[in-house]
């Protein structure tokens, strides 16, 4: 089991199930284990509690990841999913562009995510921070005060 600090107002605890003994039965190539996640959260100001279910597959064997080690990988990968989108939405506004139709959005998304990783990959600790020192400089965009 494994209990989240109380972040955003809310308290979740993931309790985690694994097994190899399903993989002869599934139609996948490469599965080590089923898993099985169960969340439940409380919303600290309402006491509203919520319960979910996912299901997922891992390549990675029980010798390879234990159930805890699993459950970390599964929390860590929407970690990386929400920062990215944060990055995005906070530095380039993306939920409020106006780009719309056909490919346009996807093609600036990944122009975006390109930018961002070319920061990251010169050591830039603060993508927005480097971001507001290139604008300054360069004039490129200025926000209001």
């Amino acid at each position: 089991m494994y209990a989240t600090p109380p972040d955003h107002g809310r308290l979740e605890t993931r309790r985690i199930w694994t097994t190899a003994e399903l993989n002869d039965y599934l139609d996948f190539p490469h599965v080590g284990q089923a898993f099985v996640v169960e969340r439940y959260c409380l919303e600290t100001k309402t006491g509203e509690t919520s319960r979910e279910i996912a299901y997922g597959l891992t390549s990675r064997t029980p010798q390879q990841a234990d159930p805890q080690r699993v459950l970390q990988v599964n929390r860590g990968h929407w970690t990386i999913e929400n920062s990215c989108h944060y990055i995005l939405d906070w530095n380039y506004e993306e939920d409020r562009s106006r780009i719309r139709t056909g490919y346009g959005p996807e093609n600036v998304t990944r122009l975006r995510r390109f930018a961002i990783g070319a920061i990251k990959s010169h050591g830039t600790r603060s993508v927005a921070q480097k971001m507001g020192y290139r604008q300054q400089v360069c004039g490129f965009y200025s926000k209001a005060p």
